[in-house]
């Protein structure tokens, strides 16, 4: 059964610290940033070998064959389930602005947007947010631990692997009983991430594995301290 309201946070917060507890010894088991590389970089082949010759050229194909106002109703269609985790996360972060707005997305993009289809709150001036559970296990100073690639999931930590499960909660996915209706779903979801990437490997260079980590290591500390690094990235 779907939980909502009070029920949904209170699960949350005791997946949140049960993740927060399970991680503090794999977090200082290594100081530097990728002490698996050798794993690591054989994991990242594998995932990389089903990328160029299943997922890539499928993401191409759907991009080749969607008119574009399309391709974007499902991407919107998608942020805003999204938003769901967005608004879950800040309220764990103690962002009440930032939650409000998260709300106001919900409201408005489900119905005025017609489930998502439309993004009205970003016309509006709400603009969307990007957090998810890694992000609040780091803002309450759990540490990141070593970087790790998953299979078939991509770049991450230790911190960020734990943190996927309780961030499953805030997705349509547990609470479908249609199976074929969640794979559908759940396929559809990523053929659009998969396509909405695809711009972004022009700036790759040099050696992709490392590239790759360090945009992510990078990406991700600019996120848990929304933007208060040294770094200018």
């Amino acid at each position: 059964m779907p939980l909502t309201g009070a029920g949904f946070f209170n699960r949350l917060a005791q997946l949140s610290f049960c993740a927060a507890v399970a991680l503090v010894p794999l977090a200082a088991q290594a100081a530097d940033e990728d002490p698996w590389e050798g794993a690591n970089r054989l994991i990242f082949r594998f995932n990389d070998t089903v990328d160029t010759y299943a997922l890539k050229p499928i993401a191409q194909g759907y991009q080749y064959i969607t008119p574009q106002f399309v391709e974007d109703s499902v991407h919107n269609f998608f942020q805003n389930i999204g938003d769901v985790k967005n608004l879950a996360n800040n309220v764990l972060q103690g962002k009440p602005a930032a939650a409000g707005v998260d709300t106001a997305r919900l409201i408005f993009n489900t119905t005025f947007g017609l489930l998502g289809f439309i993004d009205v709150g970003t016309k509006m001036g709400l603009q969307r947010s990007d957090e998810d559970f890694g992000q609040t296990l780091g803002r309450w100073g759990v540490p990141s631990g070593p970087y790790v690639v998953l299979p078939l999931l991509g770049p991450s930590t230790v911190r960020d692997a734990v943190a996927k499960y309780p961030d499953s909660y805030t997705g349509p996915y547990p609470y479908m009983n249609d199976m074929s209706a969640r794979n559908t779903m759940f396929g559809i979801n990523l053929v659009d991430t998969r396509a909405s990437l695809l711009s972004a490997e022009r700036l790759i260079t040099g050696d992709k594995y490392i590239f790759i980590r360090n945009a992510y290591l990078q990406n991700r500390e600019f996120k848990v301290q929304d933007g208060n690094v040294k770094d200018d990235f």
